[in-house]
């Protein structure tokens, strides 16, 4: 198995590894953790369908949501990467590039992200490659809107 750290580029096999044995211990916690597992394998399903490129940045998102914000139910909204709060509203979602024949994939925040400022406030962002500014803008972006 190789354990060699993929950046931009996308899941290692032991981070793909990992996840899918992740999956297994929610299966293994009954109904609740069941429905979550699903829904994680089902993101990864609709991930490994897209363009190497989109599928790198969604797989980045996912790490970092996954890590900022893991109270968050993995899941797909409209066949795209998403993750929903307790009440099973979305918060966040990724739609790739290639899914509509966009020029860039964007990162979306939906009406249960709390990121409210003032009047008007940005609620999709346009992804074209990810690195550490970026990394840290999402990041923070995702504790936000959970916070």
């Amino acid at each position: 198995m190789t354990t060699t750290q993929t950046g931009s580029d996308g899941f290692t096999e032991a981070e793909r590894a990992a996840i899918k044995s992740r999956a297994a211990e929610l299966r293994a916690e009954g109904k609740k953790g069941a429905k979550r597992a699903d829904g994680l394998e089902q993101l990864l399903e609709s991930t490994e369908k897209m363009a190497p490129e989109d599928r790198a940045l969604a797989e980045r998102v996912h790490v970092t949501v996954t890590e900022h914000a893991p109270q968050l139910e993995p899941k797909t909204w409209y066949g795209m990467p998403a993750y929903a709060n307790a009440d099973g509203k979305v918060v966040l979602f990724f739609k790739n590039a290639g899914k509509f024949k966009e020029r860039y994939c964007t990162l979306g925040f939906e009406g249960a992200a709390n990121l409210d400022d003032g009047d008007m406030w940005p609620t999709v962002f346009a992804l074209t490659a990810w690195n550490d500014v970026v990394a840290d803008q999402v990041a923070a972006l995702v504790r936000r809107a959970v916070s």
